[in-house]
């Protein structure tokens, strides 16, 4: 029997759906066509003279901590450095927006952000110097380890942002990852938990161009990251990364908005990775000289100094003692990296589990014995 031999098929008229209506508009959440600028814009005129001075020393000290670290690893001081020359405006920014009972969650290459946040520098490079898996307290200093895969960060910021909340607490966390990050499964899974949670939680994608040799072409087709933030129901930014002022403007809005309850965001700062990618890679071999010098005149310390010489804010003196700053930091660091590290062994049965188990008690009893033997050796 077919559908027109059925009993009041002549009548039958299909029951259309309920009008349909998008749970949010989108329009709000849609980033601006452009990065988001305020150094050299009539917006600069709103910034506190001593924020923008402020800003500019933790440039010059950055730039500096990443000349040195960099060195540290040619002097096998360090095993492995990822450069964040360049990208010092999203790092040190992001450092300065936070309140010290906020979270911060980095990646391997915000190092700088953990320094300018107030840990010791050479506590930041113990991970890489290969003594330990992290060379701080992140409780203390409310800063999560410095995560080596990609982006798996991001859903631990959004759990304790969400956590703190069911909580009460007034925390905020900021969690960071480069344009690479965002092609993992973390980054959609934090975003969309995130999302649908409501958590205070502000993602900072540093877009500096490559993940490792992979451009960003060559990873997604979206308009800008900052657009995927609509697919989960959050607002994107778009930011000139190069932007110290700018970065910082964009974050603050979304850390407060984050704080009175206002959910997520997701900021795309574009920026750049003037050096490689750690010093094990050879750039030359994925990007050309003139692309690396076009970004250089986009330098983020040359375009905060140039505002603030042009309001008068900063003179000769200023810019030279804050490079005088730098440099004897650099020598500190220097000076206590060239040190070697006093390192006890069984230090790697102590940070494994809370309860050790019965193998790691008995390799534990082994390496005891061997070190005790060593050392009756060496007395005789």
């Amino acid at each position: 029997m077919t559908v027109q031999e059925l009993p009041g098929a002549a009548s039958y008229r299909p029951t259309p759906p309920p009008a349909w209506k998008p749970r949010t508009d989108p329009a709000p959440l849609l980033p601006d066509p452009e990065p988001y600028r305020v150094l050299g814009t009539d917006a600069a005129a709103g910034f506190a003279p001593a924020l923008l001075r402020r800003l500019y020393t933790e440039l010059v000290r950055g730039r500096r901590y990443n000349a040195q670290a960099t060195a540290l690893t040619k002097q096998g001081r360090l095993a492995v450095y990822p450069s964040s020359t360049g990208q010092e405006a999203c790092e040190v920014a992001a450092a300065l927006v936070l309140e010290d009972r906020d979270w911060l969650f980095p990646s391997y290459r915000d190092t700088l952000a953990a320094v300018a946040r107030g840990l010791d520098p050479v506590e930041a490079l113990t991970l890489l110097r290969g003594d330990w898996h992290t060379g701080y307290d992140p409780r203390e200093h409310r800063i999560a380890p410095l995560c080596t895969p990609l982006a798996t960060q991001l859903p631990h910021a959004v759990g304790l942002a969400h956590a703190a909340r069911l909580k009460g607490d007034d925390v905020v966390a900021l969690a960071m990852v480069g344009d690479g990050g965002t092609s993992e499964g973390d980054f959609h899974e934090a975003l969309n938990f995130a999302a649908v949670w409501q958590a205070p939680v502000v993602f900072l994608v540093q877009n500096n161009g490559f993940a490792i040799s992979v451009p960003l072409a060559k990873q997604t087709a979206a308009p800008s990251l900052a657009h995927k933030a609509v697919g989960y129901g959050m607002p994107g930014r778009l930011v000139d990364g190069n932007d110290a002022a700018a970065v910082h403007q964009v974050l603050s809005e979304a850390v407060a908005r984050a704080r009175r309850g206002g959910g997520p965001t997701l900021v795309e700062a574009v920026t750049y990775r003037i050096d490689a990618h750690t010093n094990a890679d050879d750039a030359t071999r994925y990007r050309g000289d003139s692309e690396v010098e076009t970004w250089r005149h986009h330098d983020p310390i040359q375009l905060l100094e140039r505002e603030l010489t042009s309001r008068d804010l900063i003179d000769e003196d200023g810019i030279r003692q804050a490079a005088d700053e730098a440099e004897a930091m650099a020598a500190r660091l220097r000076e206590r990296m060239n040190a070697d590290a006093e390192l006890n062994p069984m230090d790697l049965f102590g940070h494994v589990f809370a309860e050790q188990t019965a193998q790691l008690r008995e390799q534990a009893a082994q390496l005891r014995a061997e070190l005790a033997a060593e050392a009756e050796g060496d007395v005789r």
